[in-house]
């Protein structure tokens, strides 16, 4: 499936894919960009997952743009952030991960977009779209997130014990979206949430506030509400 890009995005996308091609590290869209365009959601946030040096790539595009703009690097995440026509727009080279149990906070390895797709937390998060000669445009949809957005479903890619074990904010972001995006979270997913509930205490209160600042901010947050007291986790911070 080809992703329907708009003129005014092809522009910026394809001058990435030219600058992938020319530090040698192929580029994709990936995430939540990606789920919203699809939704028809208006969206200002573009991640790019390339396959190489995110921080690299980043100071080439912006090398281009003119006039030229400020390229904020995260080092220590290895990311990097410009601004561009009222997008913004962060880089990262695709990574693998893997956590201690105490810890959300992964150790990170170079990877393949497919490592990157699998540390995703839901199907229709690990969406990617490609702006590489030859197949720009082309949608990469390795767990079935498509048929999700079309059925309105939040499902993790992998297991949901060891989505959810790896980083237990995803079971507050899962009830967030399915609050916010109208969807309805898988069975196995949702009984992954209540089994591994308590993996919440290694989160600390702010990010946890922060989610559920975001439920209070969508149309009904009762129904996050109460999906957060059935899933177990409601009891365990209120």
């Amino acid at each position: 499936m080809i992703f329907s890009i708009q003129q005014h995005e092809r522009n910026i996308f394809e001058l990435i894919g030219k600058c992938a091609r020319e530090v040698n590290a192929p580029a994709y869209v990936v995430g939540g960009y990606v789920r919203d365009r699809l939704l028809g959601r208006p969206t200002k946030d573009i991640d790019v997952v390339c396959v190489g040096d995110g921080i690299v790539l980043a100071e080439k595009v912006a090398s281009k743009l003119y006039p030229s703009p400020k390229v904020v690097v995260y080092k220590r995440f290895g990311t990097a952030m410009l601004r561009h026509e009222g997008n913004e727009i962060e880089f990262v080279g695709a990574r693998r991960e893997s956590y201690h149990a105490d810890s959300r906070k992964p150790d990170v390895e170079a990877g393949t977009l497919e490592d990157d797709q699998n540390r995703r937390d839901f199907t229709i998060n690990a969406l990617a779209v490609s702006l590489n000669e030859g197949t720009f445009g082309q949608i990469i949809d390795p767990f079935g997130g498509l048929e999700h957005l079309e059925r309105k479903i939040i499902k993790t890619p992998l297991e949901p014990g060891q989505t959810f074990s790896d980083d237990p904010l995803r079971m507050l972001r899962a009830i967030r979206f399915a609050n916010q995006l109208g969807f309805s979270i898988e069975k196995k997913t949702f009984e992954g949430i209540h089994k591994y509930r308590n993996r919440l205490n290694i989160i600390s209160k702010e990010r946890i506030a922060g989610e559920v600042e975001k439920i209070l901010m969508c149309p009904q947050p009762s129904i996050g509400f109460n999906l957060l007291y059935d899933s177990g986790l409601l009891q365990l911070f209120l």
